[in-house]
């Protein structure tokens, strides 16, 4: 359980410069009820049956309570929760402690900047776009609330905004006359009648924009893709799920099946794709675009508090990063290899709201930019052999 934990931590001292000194990997051990590790001699876990309720709550808050009495500001990042519990605890503490939640904030973020970038290759605004998600859990629908607050700034009211988004689960089209929708899907049930799968929802809801956050490797099939291109002159498609087994369709059957009419990215990598005599590279979704500079931006002002208006701005910032060149190779996210100066631009934006929202901590330096380079971790390291 610590690799993923130390993993995101090296991901915040590799693309923002977080100096690895600040950080603290966390795993919470709440049991298990998987037979063949309570029997395992050799697990090191807990050996009793997985907490939940109430007992799981108290522990929660014992350990939210605990950092700050002991670190005061400290951002904690809340990592693969469960469904039901991430959004539950993500509101239930967003407003009173410095924390977000990755799997819902980081990964919508980083989507929205594809969007905006994927806008300037096919035209129109956001409030212009309908966009049809397949699978409605944490991703899907935390990416649905960001577009829904990015439209609601440029004006819609909030029900406008959320009939811009539509959702298919496993049961079919996500409608209001569904029984059997947990709390979150009901935000995003639309009054119109059921479609029982994926093609013909896309018939019948007509979308501009097809985002996969499914787990379904494959599902995004050629009469699905074909179906895009036909509604739209350049089809968006988001094939999101990781690994690249799991992804809902491969960049070469995107850009196949639409003619090379396709705006793709995925959240696992794919190599370049030569298609008719021309090359196309696909933007990996990747939420490292995200969330280092998002924390390097709240260490630096001592924010109270992480906010949707820093994952709004900060996508903006990162489609806004994305060269020309890339943008006509169909790249819609920057390179990673300048992922350190777009963390710092993304750094400074959300260091900037803490200051004007007075949630920040820290008095503001002159030079705000030169600051937060300044407390970037360089890993240089002196050369003794040849020094003398």
């Amino acid at each position: 359980g610590m690799g993923i934990p130390v993993g995101k931590l090296a991901l915040y001292t590799v693309c923002a410069g977080v100096h690895p000194s600040l950080c603290l990997p966390i795993t919470l051990d709440t049991g298990t009820n998987n037979e063949s590790l309570l029997e395992d001699s050799l697990y090191i876990g807990l050996r009793r049956n997985r907490v939940r309720g109430s007992e799981y709550d108290e522990l929660l808050d014992e350990f939210m309570q605990a950092v700050k009495e002991v670190f005061h500001y400290t951002l904690i990042q809340f990592e693969d929760f469960n469904n039901a519990n991430a959004f539950r605890l993500l509101k239930k503490y967003k407003d009173n402690f410095c924390m977000f939640n990755d799997d819902i904030q980081g990964t919508s973020s980083v989507v929205l900047a594809g969007l905006y970038s994927a806008l300037k290759l096919s035209g129109g605004t956001m409030a212009d776009q309908k966009i049809l998600f397949l699978g409605a859990g944490e991703a899907g629908i935390g990416i649905g609330y960001l577009v829904t607050a990015s439209l609601q700034a440029e004006g819609l009211s909030e029900r406008e905004a959320k009939t811009r988004c539509w959702y298919v689960d496993s049961k079919g089209l996500v409608v209001a006359s569904r029984t059997d929708l947990g709390e979150h899907k009901r935000a995003f049930a639309h009054d119109a009648e059921g479609a029982g799968d994926l093609i013909n929802s896309i018939r019948k809801v007509r979308p501009t924009i097809l985002i996969g956050a499914s787990g379904q490797p494959q599902i995004f099939d050629q009469q699905i893709i074909e179906e895009m291109s036909v509604i739209n002159r350049r089809p968006v498609i988001f094939a999101l799920s990781n690994p690249t087994s799991k992804s809902e369709c491969t960049a070469e059957q995107a850009y196949a099946w639409s003619e090379g009419r396709a705006i793709f990215a995925s959240g696992s990598p794919f190599s370049p794709v030569q298609f008719n005599g021309k090359t196309y590279v696909p933007g990996q979704g990747n939420n490292a675009y995200i969330f280092p500079g998002v924390g390097l931006g709240v260490i630096a002002s001592g924010s109270r508090r992480v906010t949707e208006e820093m994952f709004l701005q900060a996508s903006r910032v990162l489609a806004d990063s994305v060269a020309e060149e890339e943008l006509e190779s169909g790249c819609i996210y920057p390179s990673l290899k300048r992922i350190r100066m777009v963390s710092v631009t993304i750094a400074l934006t959300v260091a900037k709201i803490a200051y004007e929202k007075n949630l920040a901590t820290k008095p503001r330096p002159k030079d705000l930019e030169k600051y937060i380079q300044s407390q970037q971790y360089h890993p240089d390291y002196v050369n003794y052999l040849n020094s003398g």
